[in-house]
């Protein structure tokens, strides 16, 4: 099983593979039908959040400079202020109080984008569908495996793993949070509120920086609750005879921490493809291509070249990272070795992203 884990495209293919194997095959078209609803629920309810802004009527506000300033600097010039005296109107904010310099902390910025995040109705109808398609599709692709394990032959119950089984959700989870990661940037080019946001905070990188931490505590933390919730209750399906797993169990704790992980990496990638793209079907049809097509050009490929360059990408990545039945095969990434893998392409993508950045109007 490991080994046909290692040389799908993904956790797509070896859940519907596994499940294929018991005579289901419908059940693989279902995931593509749910993801391609996934993504349009996402797309419906992002365009709805979308509102106009009106030019609202300022505030009558305003504040007369003393006189004796207003004579020094500008001068009492009956040719020119026709005899009356000088009035310089100070912009202020509807409170009274002066508009800010744009020059804010980190920490400010953060707080602004945990508000635009949590404040838009995408957000939670896209963590709500990580949540219940990841574990939903976890328990399912477990629950097939208890019913027809009596069917399975002596090799297959032996190469069995319960673990990557379990884990088997975390593909929806890996497209709608990089769903919203993309949107967490593209939305704002679509409405145009990108250029309020550079207009109050002019630090165009640091407000990158916010983002990336907002959205990537917020995928972190759902990541890994959907990937600690689909293990133990996959292995609460897998009761006897068929083999099933504890936390403690040799990899166990490294793969269901190592795919939220994952999860939070892919998702931090399509923000950045969002920074650099800066529209979001094409952010999404990037990241999307990474992911799916990339693996299949790939193998078109000569063996030879296909096995060098296929280690590095994403899909291989994290079928290591779910693997922890057998010696690796030859020719991938270890574990850990392949997650810092994925922190470089991160990195690499927010760079050039902050670069275009700054070098681009909004």
């Amino acid at each position: 099983m490991s080994n046909s884990l290692l040389t799908s495209s993904g956790a797509l293919e070896f859940a519907a593979a596994h499940v294929r194997r018991h005579g289901a095959r419908g059940i693989g078209l279902l995931i593509v039908l749910l993801v391609v609803v996934v993504v349009v629920v996402i797309l419906v309810q992002r365009r709805r959040d979308r509102r106009p802004v009106h030019d609202a009527t300022p505030p009558r506000v305003g504040a007369s400079m003393s006189s004796a300033a207003t004579n020094a600097e500008i001068g009492d010039d009956e040719g020119v202020l026709g005899g009356a005296r000088a009035t310089i109107v100070v912009p202020t904010m509807a409170t009274g109080e002066p508009v800010p310099e744009g020059r804010y902390s980190l920490a400010g910025l953060v707080r602004a984008e945990w508000t635009k995040l949590r404040t838009v109705r995408s957000t939670m109808w896209t963590l709500t569908i990580t949540v219940i398609m990841g574990i939903g599709i976890s328990a399912l692709a477990a629950g097939e495996t208890r019913a027809h394990w009596s069917s399975m032959g002596p090799g297959s119950q032996l190469s069995f793993d319960p673990v990557s089984t379990s884990l088997a959700g975390l593909f929806i989870a890996q497209f709608s949070i990089g769903v919203l990661g993309a949107l967490c940037v593209s939305a704002e080019y679509g409405t145009g509120t990108i250029r309020a946001t550079f207009s109050a905070a002019p630090q165009r990188v640091k407000v990158m920086v916010a983002k990336v931490v907002v959205f990537g505590l917020v995928a972190l933390v759902v990541s890994e609750f959907v990937s600690f919730v689909s293990f133990f209750l996959g292995q609460a399906l897998l009761t006897s005879p068929a083999t099933h797993a504890s936390i403690t169990s040799p990899g166990a704790l490294r793969a269901v921490v190592g795919a939220g992980l994952f999860v939070t990496l892919l998702g931090v990638i399509a923000l950045a493809l969002a920074v650099i793209i800066r529209y979001g079907a094409g952010a999404i049809s990037a990241y999307v291509g990474i992911l799916l097509i990339l693996p299949l050009l790939m193998a078109t490929l000569p063996s030879s070249i296909s096995q060098n360059l296929r280690r590095f990408l994403p899909d291989r990545i994290g079928a290591v990272m779910l693997t922890t039945r057998g010696p690796l095969p030859s020719g991938v990434f270890s574990p850990w070795i392949g997650m810092m893998i994925m922190c470089l392409y991160a990195l690499v993508l927010l760079g050039v992203g902050g670069v275009l950045l700054n070098r681009r109007d909004a």
